[in-house]
């Protein structure tokens, strides 16, 4: 056959095939598909990522996002750093951590996953019925304690903490959901719940509705231990009287940084770009519409609490915004 012959003929077959597809078929293979690994329901992790993962898909025209449900932070880590996911919510001192090969049970080096932006700090709570006899952090001796599902960022750091205070030993852990919790604190079938998250909390909320709750201090006990010390991604942080219904008093505690993160195979436009539309003033406006923990989110603090490598279309959009990142945040 002639070239000729041969291109004519290779011609039909590309028209035939390009028939056989509208143009909005086209369009809809042309669609990046990404993966937004979220956390359990009831948490403040899930409520973000549903949100950014519905707003990308209905105002980016070539982006897919799909929200997944997870355990939370360590587990979003881990999927992120394989390609599992493509973003996802960790907190700050988990990719730290990870980073360096130091997470509990765990020497593995996650080097894949990069930050994105801070969304929001994510503050421990640890609340107990009121007159149940649980008044310290010292009291839940022999008790049970809802932690947060294995592989959350919630049990890393119930452990973390607990294991400096020499209390990990002495009470039992129960790895179930906030939701699941905050029923089974009113049920009387655990004495404790921790919740690592923004607030005010919905399963939080649930368990102040139907019972009377106190919230216990966690820095007076923490400073002791030299926790902090150990541990310096973590800042004090106070939860004002009145955040939950019954609760009058000022609560000191500790907070981790959520840090939006990206895989590193994830291409740079797509970053960029989300990030760009996310923290446009419409994009803003949207997530304090589906969360009020979202008013923490702005361009100034876009870089807060992030101590490890910076994604470099995050870099990029960030730069553009007037920020400087710091040598940690850099790829090196």
């Amino acid at each position: 056959m002639s070239v000729k012959r041969k291109f004519f003929a290779g011609l039909t077959v590309t028209l035939f095939v390009a028939a056989m597809f509208a143009p909005g078929d086209i369009a809809e293979a042309a669609k990046a598909r990404l993966a937004f690994s979220g956390g359990p329901d009831g948490g403040t992790f899930q409520y973000f990522s549903n949100a950014i993962s519905s707003r990308l898909s209905r105002t980016e025209a070539d982006m897919d996002v799909s929200n997944m449900a997870s355990a939370g932070s360590v587990e979003n880590l881990r999927r992120v750093n394989s390609g599992d996911a493509d973003f996802g919510l960790v907190y700050s001192g988990d990719i730290y951590l990870a980073m360096h090969g130091q997470l509990t049970n765990d020497p593995r080096e996650y080097k894949n996953v990069y930050g994105m932006a801070y969304l929001f700090g994510a503050p421990a709570h640890l609340i107990a019925l009121d007159g149940r006899g649980i008044n310290s952090v010292e009291d839940l001796a022999g008790k049970r304690v809802a932690v947060g599902p294995a592989g959350s960022g919630a049990a890393a750091s119930a452990q973390r903490y607990f294991t400096a205070l020499g209390l990990w030993d002495k009470f039992t852990p129960e790895f179930i959901g906030y939701s699941q919790g905050a029923s089974a604190l009113g049920d009387r079938l655990i004495d404790a719940m921790w919740v690592f998250a923004g607030f005010p909390n919905s399963s939080i909320i649930q368990a102040a509705a139907s019972n009377r709750i106190v919230i216990l201090d966690l820095v007076e006990a923490g400073q002791k231990a030299g926790f902090f010390d150990k541990n310096p991604y973590y800042t004090e942080v106070t939860i004002p009287a009145g955040t939950y219904q019954g609760v009058d008093k000022d609560t000191a505690t500790f907070q981790d940084s959520t840090i939006w993160v990206a895989g590193k195979h994830v291409k740079d436009d797509h970053v960029y770009r989300a990030l760009k539309n996310i923290y446009s003033d419409e994009g803003l406006a949207f997530m304090v519409s589906v969360t009020t923990t979202a008013r923490a989110m702005s361009v100034e603090d876009g870089l807060r609490g992030i101590v490890t490598p910076v994604h470099k279309g995050a870099e990029n959009f960030w730069t553009e915004k007037g920020l400087t990142l710091t040598e940690a945040q850099q790829i090196k």
